[in-house]
């Protein structure tokens, strides 16, 4: 596996080794390598069983992801633009930690008889498609997203998956409110300062600061706040960012 420099912000390296501790060493190691590329088979459309030859790769070149049954690492990143099944929606390109909530909500009882579900943040639209296949048939789920050119991609991406009984919006989360205790799951996939994404896209790196995590810190109490109204009693909220900071996450 190659290797890549990496020059990270003085104030997020001191954090880091702050949280971390003895870990942070395997950590920035483990920041100089490209990331794992993974993707999510759409079972309508295609299925490790039915196709010994899944795209974009044979089953030599793939290995499953343990917490998601549908999920594949594979050894290398193909053209995806250049395979119609991508374009079809016979599978989806996301990180496995993305998919880890297929493996929370098996965990708990309340996604077996969820009637109305929220994904809040739903650009461009991973966790909705995850949420569509783990979901009871006959579920609803409202996929909002807030910016409109985000929606349109969000709307590319249901469309081309295939699900049924999907309302898409454009709401701000505090426009959720005239449905009071409405929704069985809502799922927060907060906008977040990206450390995350580092290895993936370099110029997040350099849109960095202890600011920006303050303000994304004040926006996610804030959109906790505003939703937290709308959801069922004995109802399930799922909270996730791409971040590692604790005032994003913990606090």
């Amino acid at each position: 596996m190659s290797s890549v420099s990496v020059t990270f912000p003085p104030d997020f390296t001191t954090a880091m080794h702050k949280l971390l501790g003895s870990e942070a060493s395997d950590f920035f190691s483990a920041q100089a390598h490209p990331p794992p590329v993974s993707l999510r088979l759409n079972p309508q459309k295609l299925t490790v069983s039915t196709h010994p030859d899944t795209p974009p790769a044979s089953k030599s070149q793939f290995k499953t992801i343990p917490w998601c049954e549908t999920g594949l690492y594979l050894k290398e990143r193909p053209v995806f633009t250049l395979d119609p099944r991508f374009h079809s929606g016979a599978y989806y390109v996301q990180d496995a930690s993305c998919m880890l909530l297929a493996a929370a909500l098996k965990q708990l009882p309340q996604w077996k008889q969820a009637q109305r579900v929220l994904d809040l943040c739903a650009a461009p639209g991973g966790k909705s498609t995850l949420l569509k296949n783990e979901l009871p048939a006959k579920a609803c789920l409202v996929s909002n997203e807030v910016v409109p050119a985000r929606a349109k991609i969000l709307k590319e991406n249901l469309t081309k998956w295939g699900a049924d009984r999907v309302f898409i919006s454009q709401n701000q989360p505090a426009n959720f409110q005239a449905l009071s205790h409405s929704f069985d799951i809502i799922v927060v996939d907060a906008p977040c300062s990206g450390e995350g994404l580092f290895r993936r896209q370099p110029d997040a790196i350099k849109e960095w600061s202890p600011q920006q995590v303050a303000y994304c810190h004040q926006r996610q109490e804030k959109i906790i706040e505003d939703i937290w109204p709308c959801l069922a009693e004995g109802g399930l909220l799922i909270y996730s960012t791409c971040t590692w900071n604790t005032q994003e996450n913990e606090e």
